[in-house]
């Protein structure tokens, strides 16, 4: 073979369409843009949702303050008590604002989607866009084709077009993407364009993989359907979001209510029944007080493209990190900026067929939200930012307050343990200094502290007490997940192993916010999808602190009080069983045992969504992908053709700073004697090199395998 002719350069389109910029300028947070056209005052749904949020969040903190003043009453309140009343107002303020927003929404009235006549949306083009990092392929390109496949059945395929936007760094699932998106560009060859993208600078994470894509090709399409790696979007809903974009020109993203499916572990379980019975009463609620306010939750999202770059140009935050430098939680950020310059955001909740995958276990969970907390904790310094609306703000400061309630609780807590030991170890001062004939004694009303108690925790349940309702009277619903009883023994169970996880998401959360205030950057790790098993050790291993910490705790509050350890043991509990609960919450075996006896049940674990269902199909005929992507691409000419030419060139290095890791890359593909020799040598990073230059693609195609030359392979 000649290196010469096979280092021929490829294509320099790529695998993507030529080049249409759209300009998308860097924000400046400290000056008010000018604002586009200002729509109407929010209508009276909306004041009305807003006015029973508000009544409702005042009503019950105001009503608890006032019965936990009553509860540590004494002659002369101590520092200790006021700051426990403090804390205690905050946390609960935050959990009464869940319930006013549920009961907000109980208010909205059902949406009445706009409808073409015309099942295509004409007139406009739409990317899919899904942006990668290091993912499964057959996973993320099986899910692309079955929606391409469902639009085409029902007509809606024209002006739609699939972008799959990369930024992996591995060689070998960079070439395996190549691969599979080779096979979903063929498969759909004529029926849709399939466009393929990997950066070779990581800049900004997804949020500057969005960016790139806008700035670069961004003015070839009217809006975008932002995708993550688990999306699936049922066709019907992809145009109707279009159609809705259509029919409002002021309309910057429409952000969809997405459910989960696809569960297999006891933890994925959980989550996915409370987001079925539980989710539809907090999103209708956030719809109906947001209005044209809305957010936007970084996917199943369509977005009109010209209003995303004339608004979301993401500044680096100053300062260092992890609160200053890249924008990490960019979506709530974008929709902030979007409506900053009068663009409206809006939820939809009755347009259904949205959904996405939860994490398989409560370990998955925790590394999801180390990043998330970064990200929500960053935008204090967003918060600042000249021109945001009011409603804005709050969708920001409810994402920090999200990852801020945990230590705040952790200190209510705290303080309330050190009350107990105050009282048991320090001996009241029953006559003070100043003359009096009566001593004055504590009082600490026992009856109104368990009453306050439980007013909590009917403030708390409020929110799942309106889903299960709603669950007992939709006939469907209630059918798919095992009538009246299943339905009932379900959020009996799903209650129960919610408050045994609480207090470790709680003790979780607070280490994460330690480690942030301490400046600790979370990273950019690529999210675990598949259900994998943890070991007795691993379990021991993330949870042994929990463990004796619950165990250290129980000693002294028996010690000081045992009636005490009645009232804390619910919370004792979850922390004392840490390790099993966290070992079992990744069980595939677990999850497939509630789902005999018809526990955590959904309709769309009953009827499988056609779309999930063609994915399941695709990904079980799906060739297996190479393991070792260089392997090979060096021992298969076409695969290394179609390779190179469905990427775009790697860009020049700037004068007098050639790339080291391409240097040393090809000094060791000169001296290498066989391939598998060659491969042993290259670092993960030059192997990045080779697998993006045609040249040392054909030096590393050149040389022999070991068993020619009779050595071990």
């Amino acid at each position: 073979m000649n290196a010469v002719n096979e280092a021929s350069p490829p294509d320099p389109a790529g695998g993507m369409p030529p080049e249409a910029p759209h300009p998308m300028p860097e924000q400046d947070l400290d000056r008010k843009p000018p604002r586009g056209e200002r729509g109407p005052w929010p209508g009276g749904a909306i004041v009305y949702a807003r006015i029973i949020l508000i009544c409702t969040t005042l009503a019950i903190a105001s009503y608890g303050v006032h019965q936990m003043l009553q509860v540590v009453s004494v002659a002369q309140m101590t520092w200790l008590q006021g700051l426990m009343i403090v804390f205690f107002a905050i946390t609960l303020s935050w959990i009464a604002l869940a319930t006013g927003s549920a009961l907000a929404g109980s208010s909205k009235r059902r949406e009445t989607p706009h409808r073409s006549p015309a099942p295509a949306p004409g007139g406009s083009r739409t990317a899919l866009v899904m942006p990668i990092y290091n993912e499964d392929p057959v996973r993320t390109t099986s899910a692309l084709q079955a929606m391409a496949e469902g639009l085409i059945a029902v007509g809606g395929h024209p002006g739609f077009e699939i972008v799959v936007l990369s930024d992996s760094t591995d060689a070998d699932a960079w070439i395996r993407e190549s691969l599979a998106v080779g096979r979903l560009r063929a498969g759909l060859a004529g029926s849709m364009p399939v466009w393929y993208r990997r950066r070779w600078r990581n800049l900004a994470r997804k949020a500057g993989n969005i960016q790139d894509f806008v700035e670069r090709w961004g003015g070839r399409y009217d809006y975008m359907v932002v995708l993550d790696a688990d999306s699936l979007i049922e066709p019907s809903t992809l145009v109707g979001l279009v159609h809705e974009m259509q029919a409002d020109p002021r309309l910057g993203i429409l952000q969809t209510a997405p459910m989960l499916i696809g569960a297999r572990t006891l933890f994925g379980r959980l989550q996915q029944f409370a987001a079925r019975v539980y989710g539809p009463v907090i999103t209708r609620g956030l719809a109906a007080w947001s209005g044209d306010s809305g957010n936007y939750w970084g996917h199943n999202a369509i977005i009109r493209v010209a209003a995303f770059a004339e608004s979301c140009g993401l500044p680096e935050l100053p300062g260092r990190k992890p609160f200053g430098g890249h924008v990490l939680s960019h979506d709530f950020v974008e929709a902030a900026l979007l409506r900053r310059r009068g663009w409206k955001v809006r939820m939809t909740t009755e347009l259904g067929g949205s959904w996405e995958e939860s994490p398989p276990s409560l370990v998955d969970l925790a590394v999801r939200d180390r990043r998330w907390a970064q990200g929500n904790l960053q935008h204090l310094k967003v918060l600042r930012t000249r021109g945001l609306a009011f409603i804005s703000r709050v969708h920001l400061g409810i994402g920090i307050m999200s990852y801020l309630s945990s230590p705040l609780w952790l200190i209510l807590l705290t303080i309330g343990f050190a009350l107990a030991l105050q009282s048991h170890l320090i001996r009241p001062e029953y006559f003070t200094q100043d003359f009096q004939l009566f001593p004055t004694w504590p009082r600490f009303d026992t009856q109104r502290m368990t009453a306050l108690f439980w007013f909590s925790m009917v403030v708390l349940l409020v929110p799942k007490t309106i889903g299960f309702l709603r669950a007992l009277l939709k006939p469907s619903l209630r059918r798919d997940s095992g009538g009246a009883i299943g339905v009932t023994a379900s959020v009996f169970f799903e209650v129960l192993l919610s408050a045994l996880y609480a207090p470790i998401l709680m003790l979780i959360q607070c280490q994460h916010v330690f480690e942030i205030v301490m400046g600790r950057d979370s990273g950019w790790k690529p999210q675990r999808r598949d259900v994998e098993g943890m070991s007795w050790a691993e379990a021991w291993r993330i949870h042994k602190r929990h463990f004796l910490l619950s165990c250290v705790t129980a000693v002294i509050v028996w010690f000081l009080s045992p009636p005490m350890l009645a009232w804390v043991s619910p919370a004792l509990l979850g922390l004392f069983l840490s390790v099993p609960l966290s070992r079992y919450s990744g069980s595939a075996t677990a999850g497939r045992l509630l789902s005999r006896v018809g526990l955590l049940r959904t309709p769309e674990e009953a009827r499988p969504p056609p779309l999930a269902v063609r994915r399941a199909a695709l990904i079980a005929v799906s060739p297996a992908l190479p393991e070792d992507g260089l392997a090979y691409l060096a021992r298969h000419r076409e695969a290394r053709w179609a390779h190179l030419h469905g990427n775009l060139p790697r860009p020049a290095d700037p004068r007098g700073e050639p790339d080291a890791h391409a240097l040393t890359a090809e000094q060791k593909l000169q001296q290498a004697g066989t391939l598998h020799e060659a491969l042993a040598w290259l670092t993960p990073l030059e192997r990045v090199q080779v697998a993006g230059d045609a040249r040392m693609l054909a030096q590393l195609a050149l040389l022999p395998d070991a068993r020619r030359l009779g050595g071990p392979i």
